[in-house]
C-alpha cells in the first residue's frame, strides 16, 4: 500500500493496532551541529573525519562528517519522540541492516521516514505484537542517509490493557 499517512491515535495512547501494515509516516527535524558532532566522535568514534577540521578536509569526504552512530542516535531521537509508543512500547529485540548511505555534515538537518513493513500479533503472548519498520534518515534535500530495519514489540489495546495503563 505505501501510502503516505498521519497516525489518527496520539503517541500516548498508541497500541500495535495503530500501526497499519504499508504506512508511511515523516517527521523530523533535528540539526547536525559541528560542536556535537566533534564532542560524540571524541567520546566514541575518534576518527579524523570526524574530530579534525583540517585533517578531515584530506580525506575522501572533504571535510567533517557525522560517526554514523551519532546519525543513528539522532534518529532514534525522532523515531523515539514521533513513532514509538508512549504507553504501549514493550522494548526492542534489534535492528537488521543498518546502512550508512551518504555522508552526514554539520549544518544538515535530519528527518525520518518509517515505512511499517509488516505487523503481526504474538502466538505464544496474545497481549502484544510485533512491528517491522523500515526507518530511513534523510537529510534536507530528501536524500536517503541512513537505513535500517528495527523490530519493535508493542501491546496491544484491549481491555486488560486500558486498566493496565491507568485508565
Amino acid at each position: 500500500m505505501n501510502q503516505q499517512s498521519h497516525f489518527i491515535t496520539p503517541i500516548d495512547d498508541r497500541f500495535f493496532e495503530d500501526y497499519p501494515e504499508g504506512g508511511v509516516f515523516e517527521f523530523g527535524s533535528i540539526p547536525v551541529i559541528e560542536e556535537e558532532v566533534i564532542d560524540f566522535a571524541l567520546r566514541f568514534d575518534p576518527q579524523d573525519f570526524h574530530i579534525d577540521p583540517v585533517a578531515a578536509k584530506e580525506t575522501l569526504f572533504g571535510g567533517i562528517i557525522a560517526s554514523g552512530w551519532h546519525t543513528a542516535g539522532m534518529t532514534m531521537k525522532l523515531y523515539a519522540d514521533h513513532y514509538l509508543s508512549k504507553v504501549a512500547s514493550l522494548a526492542s529485540p534489534g535492528l537488521d541492516e543498518l546502512r550508512w548511505i551518504k555522508p552526514v555534515r554539520p549544518a544538515d538537518d535530519l528527518s525520518v521516514r518509517v515505512t511499517v513493513k509488516e505487523t503481526r500479533k504474538s502466538r505464544s503472548k496474545p497481549d502484544r505484537g510485533v512491528v517491522r519498520s523500515l526507518i530511513e534518515t534523510l537529510n534536507q534535500k530528501g536524500e536517503v542517509v541512513m537505513s535500517m530495519t528495527a523490530v519493535n514489540m508493542l501491546r496491544c489495546r484491549d481491555e486488560g490493557n486500558a486498566k493496565h495503563a491507568g485508565r
